[in-house]
Formats: structure tokens, sequence, C-alpha cells
């Protein structure tokens, strides 16, 4: 959770946040990582708490509509929070929400960086925050690329589940090698070919979602001649990491 704007409140009007509500609300946190719903022995133990405590939490949820228990007893988050999901997507997309990550990795490395989803089966650029060099690599939002000698698209591909990776074999599309493809999983970053924009270069690394899968990129893009894999590879995947937690909805 960022804590800029509170911190501020609290300095201004010496005013606290509700340790109470704080503490009811983190059973979300705990109840949105288990894959199915959780009986209240699980909740009181992966919390430490006694029963009652974890009981009387769970039961404060309950009754505001955030969980549910199913026919098991179990207590699962309840459809309220996929219509709070939504509003927060209407109100700012991830485009919109990883701005402030893309602008402080540009100005750690100088050079321009983007986010980048699959859209039609290619990688499409979403957001991308602009070097101030006057010699920089041209790629706007909306621009398409390569699957096959993107970085992007390599990261895309290497990390795509079985039923993702079918679709995109299916699609037609040229794919990178294996060997280039295993090199990406096991770098946990890929390059660009070099070949599909000359004199360019790209490193692009996975963003995950909170179910495991790669759902986007971030990649940084320069001229070839400025291509320095030892000053950009840590910067871009502490960014990646950084949009990994903010798409799992962690502070």
């Amino acid at each position: 959770m960022d804590t800029t704007h509170s911190n501020r409140i609290q300095s201004e009007a010496g005013v606290r946040p509700l340790t109470t509500a704080l503490k009811v609300i983190a059973v979300l946190d705990v109840l949105a990582k288990s894959s199915r719903g959780m009986r209240l022995p699980e909740v009181a133990r992966a919390m430490e708490l006694s029963r009652p405590t974890a009981y009387q939490r769970l039961l404060t949820l309950v009754e505001a509509g955030w969980v549910e228990q199913d026919e098991q007893s179990r207590y699962r988050l309840s459809m309220h929070v996929c219509r709070l999901a939504a509003a927060a997507l209407e109100q700012a997309d991830l485009g919109t929400r990883v701005m402030p990550i893309l602008e402080a990795l540009v100005h750690e490395v100088k050079e321009t960086a983007s986010l980048a989803v699959l859209d039609r089966g290619l990688p499409c650029i979403i957001s991308r925050v602009d070097s101030d060099s006057v010699l920089r690599a041209e790629q706007k939002i909306g621009t398409t690329m390569s699957l096959e000698g993107s970085a992007s698209g390599r990261i895309l591909t290497a990390f795509a589940d079985d039923a993702a990776l079918q679709r995109l074999r299916d699609s037609g599309e040229k794919l990178a090698s294996e060997e280039i493809l295993a090199a990406a999983r096991a770098d946990g970053y890929a390059l660009s070919s070099g070949y599909t924009q000359v004199g360019v270069r790209a490193i692009a690394a996975p963003v995950f979602d909170v179910h495991g899968k790669c759902t986007a990129t971030v990649s940084i893009v320069m001229p070839e001649t400025r291509f320095d894999l030892e000053q950009v590879r840590e910067p871009l995947l502490r960014a990646a990491r950084q949009i990994t937690r903010l798409q799992q909805g962690e502070p």
C-alpha cells in the first residue's frame, strides 16, 4: 500500500489510520492468496491469531459483504470484490498505474521504457515513457512488435502457459527458437534480435498477474550504440518486480 498520502494526512492533521480496520482488511489479503476458500482454523493459523479473533474479523467481512461461506464452511471472497476490481480498472488501467514506475526507470537508465501486452497475438505497447535523449528509438503507444525478434515478444512467448503458447503457435506468427526461449526463462529477461529494427536494441522482462501468469512485459529500448546490458539489466528487473507486485495487489 502506498502510504505517501496517508503520511501526509498524519503530518498535516494528526490523523492516524484505524489499526482495527487495517487488521480486518488484512484478512482479505490472506484469502486472496488461496486458490480455494479457507476454513477458520486455516485463517487463524495463517495470521497467527486465536480462533475467536480470526472469527470476529471474518464475521465483520461477511457482514460487510466482502466475504462469504461456501457449502463446506470455507470462507472465500465474495463477488463484491470483482465489482471493486472492475471499478479500479475503470478509474485507472494498468498502463496508467505503471507510469510512476516507468518514469523512475527512465530517470535511472536514461533510456526509453515501455509496457507491452499481447493484443490479437502480437506484443502491443500500452504505456511508454521517453528518455530526454535526442537520439532515441521511436515506438508509439499502440505499436505492435514481432513475436520472434522483439524482446517483449520473446518474453511473452517464453513465459506463456500451455494454452497461450498453443494459441501463439496456431496464429501462424513465427516464434523464436526454443534455445532463445529457454535462455529467456533461465535469465528472467530477453534481448531483441537486432534485425527487426536496425540500429535499435531492447531488453524486456516479464510481469506476472496474481495467478502467476505472464500478462505483460516491461522493456527498455535504445540505439544499439548505447546498449549496455550491465547498466540496464538490474533496473529493468527491479521495475518488473514492482509492476508484478502492483498487478498482484501487494504493497
